[in-house]
């Protein structure tokens, strides 16, 4: 593998690649697009790429499955700049004083599954969340399919890896965000809280949910109410009802 390669990722599916191009332009370094495509899509992508002197490679779809490791491309990946320093911890906080609202973060501890995370960093940008800090091991990361799930949130959402989770969430508390942790057998339930103030949500795992040093660590556990035969939801759709239940309140606050 040469060093260029080694310093880059691919991501693809139409979605993320034209965000990517329409946001962070100068980090895209290739494109690579399906022969058969010349839809309005794949023209967006190229114009995108020919205004910013972005290398553009027509390829087969066996290519681009070999790129991709057969996965749903839709007939679009990008190579990008994996170069690019992350936001770190310490920056965000530094920054929590400019902030024209209170700050709403989401902690993830140890999502294994990146579809998981990619809907959850989506969820993340729809409801206006200005980070989302996960452990840097045990934990799935920013992948390739992550990316293409989060359809452009990746690049829109600030995604800080942290190396100890259990010193991140008191550094955050140092700096006077709540922390709520989502937890099936809390007696308290979240439409019983008050989320106007500074907000973290952390929420677990998808099979063991939250680790025993988060749990305790955490000001506060609650739990979504269930009124069916389930006894709990995939961490992406919590992860909606937790972030939206504040951005209801804190608009209901507004008015």
């Amino acid at each position: 593998m040469t060093d260029a390669a080694r310093n880059t990722r691919l991501l693809y599916g139409f979605h993320a690649a034209l965000s990517k191009l329409r946001r962070d332009a100068q980090a895209v370094r290739e494109l690579y697009l399906a022969e058969q495509r010349q839809d309005a899509r794949a023209r967006d992508a190229l114009a995108l790429a020919q205004q910013h002197g972005i290398r553009v490679f027509h390829v087969d779809a066996a290519r681009l499955d070999q790129l991709t490791g057969h996965s749903r491309h839709q007939g679009i990946a990008l190579r990008i700049d994996a170069n690019v320093r992350q936001q770190q911890l310490s920056d965000l906080l530094d920054t929590l004083p400019d902030f024209a609202e209170p700050p709403l973060l989401l902690v993830l501890d140890g999502i294994q599954d990146p579809h998981n995370l990619g809907a959850c960093l989506r969820t993340a940008d729809a409801a206006g969340a200005h980070a989302v800090i996960a452990p840097k091991d045990r934990a799935v990361g920013l992948t390739a399919a992550a990316v293409k799930v989060a359809c452009g949130a990746a690049d829109s959402v600030p995604y800080i890896p942290v190396t100890n989770l259990a010193r991140a969430l008191r550094q955050m508390q140092e700096a006077g965000i709540f922390l709520y942790g989502a937890a099936g057998e809390a007696e308290q339930s979240l439409y019983e809280l008050d989320l106007t103030g500074p907000v973290a949500w952390v929420l677990g795992a998808e099979a063991q949910g939250l680790r025993r040093l988060t749990r305790d660590t955490c000001d506060v556990l609650a739990r979504i109410p269930m009124y069916g035969s389930v006894e709990s939801l995939n961490v992406s759709v919590a992860t909606g009802i937790c972030l939206f239940e504040t951005c209801r309140q804190r608009a209901a606050a507004r008015a």
